[in-house]
């Protein structure tokens, strides 16, 4: 298949998932995000998460596919305010309206926020990954492996 209509089709897939007042471009499945982050040079992946997670909880390797993630985190601790410097931080690292953001959480309760945010700033291609990098709890109430990026066996390393 040919890979520019296989990567318009992941995000005519996103778009469809959400409602029309959603607030963002669409929901990303973690396996499609991984096929537009190899086909698509204008997708970056966000890690919005916080310092303490990425050290300690890991981040997305993109290495192996010669791309880098980028961090910029939506919130503070301890308070969970929101980054007065988010927007800033993100344009440091080259994500500027027109590229496609995907923007990556621990488990799905920011991503949203914060795709919704830069929609409103004028980032009109963010994209939720859904399940985010640890995804939900499992029967013995552990993240990291039902669903999310470090379940689907996507690269990361340990911060």
């Amino acid at each position: 298949m040919d890979e520019a209509v296989a990567v318009e089709d992941l995000y005519t897939t996103a778009h469809q998932r959400v409602d029309a007042d959603a607030g963002y471009a669409g929901d990303l499945m973690v396996e499609e995000a991984w096929s537009l982050l190899k086909q698509d040079p204008e997708a970056v992946l966000v890690d919005i998460r916080t310092q303490a997670e990425w050290s300690y909880v890991g981040v997305p390797d993109l290495g192996a596919i010669g791309r880098e993630t980028v961090f910029a985190q939506w919130l503070l601790v301890p308070a969970m305010s929101e980054n007065p410097n988010f927007f800033a931080e993100l344009s440091a690292q080259g994500v500027v309206p027109g590229r496609a953001a995907i923007l990556m959480c621990r488990t799905v309760n920011r991503s949203p926020k914060a795709a919704r945010a830069m929609t409103a700033k004028g980032f009109p291609r963010c994209y939720f990954l859904r399940d985010g990098f640890e995804g939900s709890l499992d029967d013995d109430k552990h993240r990291g492996h039902r669903d999310g990026w470090k379940a689907a066996g996507l690269p990361w390393i340990q911060g």
